[in-house]
């Protein structure tokens, strides 16, 4: 064969096979599945955490609350929420646990631990007077007081507090008495275990808590209280 016609016979084989690779490398770009969006993305899961951890907590609504500015308890867990304080023998239905004669204010609340009954019972009272005789005497002890009043912080805000307690005809009371004057108004918190001596029975009855377990639910209540404003 004459050289040149073998030179140009080479070069177009390499012509070729050149072409035939681009063609083969053009078609398996076409078949390849295109890039994943998600494969670059933050994985869901990532971004819901990173957005719990973001948002704050839902807050609950208050158990009760006055139209601000007032007083307002947040949810206990275990209690229940009454409006009236018709559930004592010892304690009457005012507004607070010693009312003067001629007292004016009206019950706001009361926090109740599940399971109270006759045989003990557990309670929270708030209470409210706009009078101003009621207003004048808020902070100072009643008579039925044990001992000397001393000071507490509820919500922060410094309140009278006493202690007191009663007995009669096999019933009992104790209570832990706040008083404090918030936005011209008299505000009274207590505190209250009340009930029947057991062994009054036959036979004797089982209370549904102890005073320590009634004690501590009683604080957790006063916990909850916070003024709005």
């Amino acid at each position: 064969m004459h050289p040149t016609l073998r030179t140009v016979l080479a070069g177009a084989a390499v012509v070729a096979l050149a072409t035939a690779c681009t063609a083969s490398d053009t078609d398996a770009a076409r078949q390849a599945p295109a890039p994943s969006a998600l494969s670059t993305a933050t994985p869901p899961d990532t971004v819901a955490s990173a957005a719990n951890r973001a948002a704050p907590p839902a807050q609950a609504a208050d158990a009760f609350a006055e139209p601000a500015p007032g007083i307002a308890v947040r949810p206990v867990a275990g209690t229940t929420v009454h409006r009236d304080f018709k559930r004592s023998y010892l304690a009457m239905d005012a507004w607070t646990l010693y009312p003067a004669e001629g007292s004016t204010g009206r019950p706001l609340a009361a926090l109740v631990l599940d399971g109270s009954n006759e045989i003990t019972s557990a309670e929270m009272r708030i209470g409210r007077s706009d009078g101003a005789a009621d207003v004048k005497a808020c902070t100072t002890p009643p008579p039925d007081a044990a001992g000397r009043a001393d000071t507490a912080n509820v919500d922060g805000v410094r309140t009278t507090h006493f202690s007191s307690s009663d007995a009669a005809m096999s019933h009992f009371l104790s209570a832990d008495s706040y008083r404090v004057v918030q936005g011209g108004a008299c505000y009274a918190i207590d505190l209250i275990i009340a009930g029947t001596r057991p062994e009054v029975y036959d036979p004797p009855r089982t209370p549904p808590f102890t005073a320590e377990q009634a004690k501590a639910a009683l604080a957790s209540m006063l916990a909850a209280v916070h003024w709005t404003h």
